[in-house]
C-alpha cells in the first residue's frame, strides 16, 4: 500500500481551505438558527414568523457570527501569546461579545432595550462572591439583550456551541463554561460547578437560564443548577424578567423608522437581589424568583389580546 506524504505544501493547502469553510459556515449555520427559531414560534398561542421575519433572524445569526468572528480572530494571537506568558484576553473578547450583542439588537429587534429596575442591579465591582443572574429564556434574542444590563458575566452553554464559527471562539477566549447536556455526564455537570465556583469566587458573575431551554409559549419549572451554586457560595441571586414582544421578528423593523413607525421594545426588569445562604430551602429560593421574573410577563393569552387592540 503506497504511503501518502503529507508536505508542508499540502498542510498549508488543508489549512487554507479549512480555514475558509470554517468562515463560510457563517453564512450557512444562521439557516439552522432560522430552523430553531422558527420551531419555538410554532405554538398555536404564538404569532407564526413571517417571511419577513425569518429573513430578520437569519441576518441577526449572519451578523452575530461575522464580527465575533472578527474579533475573534484579531485576538487569537493575544490569546496564543497569553498561554506562554501567562495572560489571557477574557476582557476584549467580552468586548466584543458586548459590541456585537448591541449590534445585533438595534439592527433587527429594537431601538431601545429598556431597563427597569436598574437600581437592583449590584455595582460589578469585582468583589466576591460574585452575583448569580437568573432570568427566563424565551428566544435567542435573550442572549443579545441581557448585554445592555452592562455588566460581565459568564454563560453556562451546551459543547457544541464552541464550534459555531465566531460565537464558539470568542466565548472560548472569553473563558465561558461549556457542558455536555446529553445523558448523564457526571464529568461535565461536576465541571459546571467546578467552574462556576471558580468565576463567582474571583469576582465574575455567572447567568443562567434555570428553564434549561428556550420556550415562548410555556413556562418550564426552573432547574437547581443556578441556585446550588448561589448557595454553596452564599452569592445574592438577581432576578431579570426578558419581555420580549410577540411583534419583535415580524415587525417591519428597522425598515419601519423610515416613515415613523412604532416599534415595541424589549424591556428587562431587575428585582431585588436575594441573599442564598446554604441552609437555605432550595425549593422556596427557586419559587420566589419564579414568580418574581414571572411577574413582569405578561401571560401569552393575555398579551395576544393587548397586541391585538393596539392594531
Amino acid at each position: 500500500m503506497p504511503s501518502i506524504s503529507l508536505s508542508p505544501e499540502l498542510l498549508v493547502s488543508a489549512a487554507k481551505y479549512g480555514f475558509i469553510a470554517y468562515c463560510s459556515s457563517a453564512l450557512v449555520l444562521p439557516f439552522l438558527s432560522v430552523f430553531q427559531e422558527r420551531r419555538i414560534w410554532k405554538s398555536p398561542l404564538l404569532p407564526s414568523i413571517s417571511l419577513f421575519g425569518l429573513v430578520k433572524v437569519f441576518f441577526f445569526n449572519v451578523l452575530w457570527m461575522g464580527v465575533t468572528l472578527v474579533g475573534g480572530l484579531l485576538l487569537l494571537p493575544k490569546f496564543i501569546l497569553g498561554k506562554f506568558l501567562g495572560f489571557d484576553c477574557q476582557y476584549e473578547a467580552s468586548l466584543v461579545e458586548k459590541i456585537t450583542a448591541k449590534i445585533c439588537c438595534l439592527c433587527f429587534i429594537c431601538p431601545e432595550v429598556e431597563i427597569r429596575g436598574a437600581e437592583n442591579l449590584p455595582s460589578g465591582d469585582g468583589s466576591s462572591p460574585a452575583p448569580v443572574y437568573v432570568a427566563n429564556h424565551a428566544s435567542q434574542i435573550d442572549l443579545g439583550v441581557v448585554y445592555f444590563l452592562g455588566r460581565r458575566f459568564k454563560w453556562i452553554s451546551k459543547d457544541s456551541v464552541r464550534y459555531l464559527p465566531g460565537v464558539g471562539l470568542i466565548m472560548t477566549l472569553s473563558q465561558h463554561v461549556f457542558i455536555v447536556r446529553t445523558g448523564k455526564n457526571k464529568k461535565s455537570v461536576s465541571n459546571l460547578y467546578q467552574q462556576s465556583n471558580k468565576a463567582i469566587q474571583s469576582g465574575m458573575p455567572m447567568f443562567f437560564f434555570p428553564q434549561g431551554t428556550r420556550r415562548m409559549a410555556v413556562r418550564l419549572p426552573f432547574k437547581d443548577g443556578a441556585y446550588r451554586v448561589a448557595m454553596e457560595n452564599e452569592s445574592q441571586i438577581i432576578p431579570v424578567s426578558i419581555h420580549i414582544p410577540l411583534t419583535c421578528w415580524n415587525s417591519w423593523y428597522p425598515l419601519c423608522l423610515l416613515w415613523g413607525g412604532s416599534v415595541e421594545n424589549v424591556v428587562l426588569s431587575v428585582h431585588k437581589p436575594i441573599q442564598a445562604k446554604k441552609d437555605m430551602d432550595k425549593e422556596k429560593l427557586k419559587q420566589e424568583t419564579y414568580d418574581a421574573i414571572f411577574s413582569e410577563i405578561p401571560l401569552i393569552g393575555e398579551e395576544i389580546k393587548e397586541t391585538k387592540k393596539r392594531k
